[in-house]
């Protein structure tokens, strides 16, 4: 029995870092370039200055447009910025709106 247990144990994990990855799918340039043109989302440039205002100096590390089915808002920008403090700061923004979403100290 304890063998089963563990066993269902870790097929439950595996299946759950595996929806997790499921959940949000970044897209490609080409995607990006195509949603922009159907007016679905705002291009990241529009977007990026209100987020880079939260934390003044703070440095572009990485920027994703990454679409996920399973919210509410379906297309996200998640952009990571390393603040003056040495700090990196992962956003999320509405790929819309501008909207911010989460603002978190990366881990």
């Amino acid at each position: 029995m304890k063998v089963n247990l563990r066993t269902s144990s870790r097929v439950a994990l595996v299946l759950l870092a595996f929806c997790s990855v499921v959940a949000a799918r970044d897209l490609g340039q080409d995607e990006a370039l195509h949603l922009r043109q159907k007016g679905e989302i705002a291009p990241l440039e529009h977007l990026l200055g209100p987020a880079m205002a939260r934390y003044p100096g703070a440095k572009l590390l990485d920027a994703e447009l990454e679409e996920h089915k399973d919210r509410s808002v379906r297309y996200i920008y998640e952009i990571e910025l390393l603040t003056v403090d040495g700090v990196v700061r992962e956003i999320e923004l509405d790929a819309n709106t501008g909207q911010v979403l989460k603002d978190k100290e990366d881990d």
